[in-house]
């Protein structure tokens, strides 16, 4: 396993690479990532993991600073995997062009975490369009977890590369908690009580099948789970996979929630 740190390393690195898959990561590797890298061994005779904590993605500077690091734990992760190369660039290494155009969200996009988080998913995009450039992967590997991001990603990013967007479905614990890095950031009580916000949700959307008025039934679930788990909620909207667009139908459509548990922000989708 090669540890690359600047882009001449990866030039050289990856001069001859071929079938390269690519798993972006900002760290603090968990079973979601492991099986994005399983995936791109399997599919690809190459495999590149990043690792880059991206300043512009966070509106919040304290969330910043409070995003869980380990990178000696990471790359003990990583060699067992059998990964080839991992990138661990600094800012300058990444943002060393300013020259790119500003990326903007079209207004239809502006909606779920993009219309609470401003200007995440242009840091989102923008970063991944840069390590895109760089690392020129013939295939990159995204979980489902962050739904909209790997929407929005493939949208922006399969337009203007060669590169095609894998998704993966999410990997969650044995009480149906989607993983995350964030998880680190809570105790044990706030991870049993998120398992138990997940478990209510995924049952919910089974039993949204025969029912029709759903926007209503949403809005109820809504103040249910507020008052239920005293907890801050953001969105809980049905939306389809194809466009994201608001329905009224389950079929090819997902319930998007986002909350606060005290401090930290979790996102989810059934």
């Amino acid at each position: 396993m090669k540890i690359l740190i600047n882009n001449n390393d990866l030039n050289e690195a990856l001069y001859s690479a071929t079938n390269l898959g690519f798993v972006p990561t900002m760290g603090s590797l968990h079973k979601g990532h492991i099986s994005l890298i399983k995936n791109s061994l399997r599919q690809c005779s190459q495999t590149i993991v990043s690792i880059f904590v991206n300043p512009t993605q966070f509106n919040n500077q304290k969330d910043y600073l409070r995003y869980p690091r380990n990178n000696k734990l990471d790359l003990s992760i990583l060699k067992k995997l059998g990964v080839d190369f991992v990138f661990m660039p600094n800012k300058k290494n990444v943002y060393y062009s300013k020259q790119k155009p500003k990326i903007k969200l079209n207004k239809k996009d502006k909606i779920l975490c993009a219309k609470y988080r401003k200007g995440h998913f242009e840091g989102v995009i923008d970063v991944m369009s840069r390590l895109t450039e760089m690392i020129k992967p013939k295939k990159i590997f995204m979980g489902e977890k962050d739904f909209q991001q790997l929407y929005l990603v493939k949208k922006y990013i399969e337009k203007k590369n060669k590169s095609k967007i894998i998704p993966c479905k999410t990997i969650r614990d044995n009480n149906k908690l989607a993983l995350s890095s964030r998880n680190l950031l809570l105790s044990k009580k706030e991870l049993i009580k998120a398992g138990k916000i997940a478990k209510d949700l995924n049952f919910f959307k089974k039993k949204l099948i025969k029912k029709k008025n759903i926007k209503k039934l949403l809005m109820i679930k809504k103040n249910e789970l507020k008052q239920l788990y005293n907890i801050n909620i953001e969105y809980l909207e049905l939306r389809k996979d194809i466009d994201l667009k608001n329905t009224n139908k389950i079929k090819n459509s997902r319930i998007f929630f986002a909350y606060y548990l005290n401090k930290i922000r979790l996102i989810d989708n059934f």
